[in-house]
């Protein structure tokens, strides 16, 4: 007797789909799973035999082979439990074949016959409307995740003894319907606003450069000026995300099991602070079947990287590959993996060891070549990947006791909104949305420069000793300012404040 059920499992942020096919003859009593599963999907023989046996059905011994295709992708997770069990039970005659054949199972089975929810529920729901597989069974739980594909009808199950009775037209099976959810483009209120920052105000205008172009920052002064502050309100001026973007960040946290229970669609842009300990996989990911690391968390939002000079070397040095191709590669023995890190950085550092190297209050007691090695961590070509360099300094005892309240977030990203447009009208038939993703081709092409401008950009690229590609960051941040400006032509007012964002780290003593 054979039989064949339809599964699913992730590879990368996808969903791939899994023919789940059973066959049952006589021979010894055996089970055994083939098609490369991992020790999750192994051990679903003792899950799905034992949840059947609870559910009230007993199996005949007979020699059980469950074979997972295509045969060459390894195959992880606990997601197949259901789909082995449907065509395990198909294959015995406990179910309609006709009623299996046309809907997709997933999710993992308990030893009494309940069922679990699982991670990356709506990846698979994805690939299940686009092979049009019109039926998606699975735990309840996963259901609001699965419904915000359109055009497939989702059945919440709470143990496989419902499924049973339901295909067997011995109870009626409610589809899921959806939850109200928050329309896509809202903002979701912060506590965190730009309004509670007093003074600063260069700094604010850099970061409020940086949303506007999708820049990479970094901030350096010492201890208490204010500088996780201001990374942390960044994400609050960045503009609100599109039904796509809010779709590829609710699928990569989907996969990564970071979904709330019941959860809808992720509206707010992430924002990623991981410890400086951080080991290479967890920046970038891996594992033996790769999982998202924290560049992929980050898509669409901020990552924040504080102190950058204590993390390790290599760790910064990994960031180079996603920072230019806004994507990262992980190649295996069964497979290559490619996960999006399309992030805005923000890094922040101190200018020494001690924090107080050009300190108005503070003497620092460092010496020479301390201040060396510690700058020395954070490398040329990792610094040529940060558009904007900016100081911040220690803020005014007037300005703290100002009492009129600063900019609000709000203010600030209508501003950045307004300048985000002007970039998707220029940029959208490149299939691209802000400047900062600008090839060398592109810069020629969209970045007109006034003759004084030019004459300007050539003595700093000489005086600077500027790369081919601080160049064209230079360039970027100068057309974000213009835009900011409301003007067509990037002038040399926009190129000499894109100038003072530029290598403006003072590590000298």
């Amino acid at each position: 007797m054979f039989a064949k059920t339809i599964g699913a499992a992730t590879a990368g942020i996808n969903g791939i789909i899994i023919e789940v096919e059973a066959d049952i003859s006589n021979g010894l009593p055996s089970f055994d799973i083939v098609g490369l599963p991992d020790p999750a999907v192994r051990e679903a023989k003792e899950r799905v035999r034992t949840a059947i046996k609870n559910s009230g059905i007993k199996l005949p011994p007979r020699k059980i082979t469950i074979n997972l295709a295509p045969a060459d992708l390894k195959k992880d997770g606990c997601g197949l439990d259901l789909p082995i069990a449907v065509a395990l039970l198909d294959a015995y005659g406990f179910l309609p074949p006709s009623r299996c054949q046309h809907a997709m199972f997933a999710g993992e089975l308990s030893l009494e016959g309940n069922l679990r929810p699982i991670h990356g529920i709506l990846p698979m729901a994805i690939s299940c409307h686009e092979n049009n597989i019109p039926f998606l069974f699975l735990a309840k739980g996963n259901e609001q995740e699965a419904l915000l594909v359109d055009n497939i009808t989702v059945y919440p199950l709470g143990s496989l003894l419902e499924l049973i009775d339901f295909f067997n037209n011995k109870t009626t099976l409610p589809s899921a319907q959806k939850a109200t959810e928050s329309p896509i483009g809202s903002n979701i209120e912060s506590m965190d606003d730009f309004s509670d920052v007093q003074g600063q105000f260069t700094a604010k205008r850099a970061l409020e450069i940086a949303a506007s172009g999708g820049h990479n920052v970094l901030m350096c002064g010492a201890p208490g000026t204010g500088k996780t502050m201001l990374a942390r309100r960044t994400a609050t001026i960045l503009p609100a995300m599109s039904k796509q973007e809010a779709l590829e960040v609710t699928k990569i946290y989907s996969i990564a099991g970071l979904l709330k229970k019941d959860s809808g669609i992720i509206l707010q842009r992430p924002f990623r602070s991981p410890h400086h300990t951080i080991s290479n996989a967890g920046m970038v990911g891996g594992g033996t079947i790769p999982k998202p690391g924290e560049v992929t968390l980050s898509h669409n939002g901020v990552l924040f990287l504080d102190e950058l000079p204590e993390f390790n070397k290599s760790t910064l040095e990994v960031l180079r590959q996603p920072l230019e191709d806004r994507e990262i590669s992980i190649s295996r023995i069964n497979a290559s993996y490619t996960f999006p890190a399309s992030f805005m950085l923000i890094a922040s550092m101190n200018p020494c060891p001690c924090g107080f190297l050009g300190d108005k209050l503070h003497h620092c007691t460092c010496t020479p070549n301390e201040i060396k090695r510690y700058t020395k961590k954070i490398s040329g070509p990792l610094l040529d990947r940060i558009d904007i360099h900016i100081q911040v300094p220690r803020v005014d005892y007037t300005d703290m006791i100002n009492d009129k309240k600063a900019e609000s977030s709000a203010t600030i990203r209508q501003r950045v909104e307004k300048a985000r447009q002007i970039q998707y009208d220029r940029l959208v038939k490149y299939h691209l949305h802000c400047n900062s993703q600008m090839n060398h081709a592109l810069i020629k092409k969209l970045c007109p420069l006034t003759t004084n401008a030019q004459n300007m950009l050539k003595i700093v690229f000489e005086q600077m000793a500027l790369s081919a590609r601080s160049y064209d960051r230079l360039i970027k941040v100068s057309r974000t300012i213009a835009d900011l400006d409301n003007s067509s032509t990037i002038s040399e007012k926009h190129i000499a404040e894109a100038i003072q964002f530029k290598n403006n780290i003072n590590t000298s003593k």
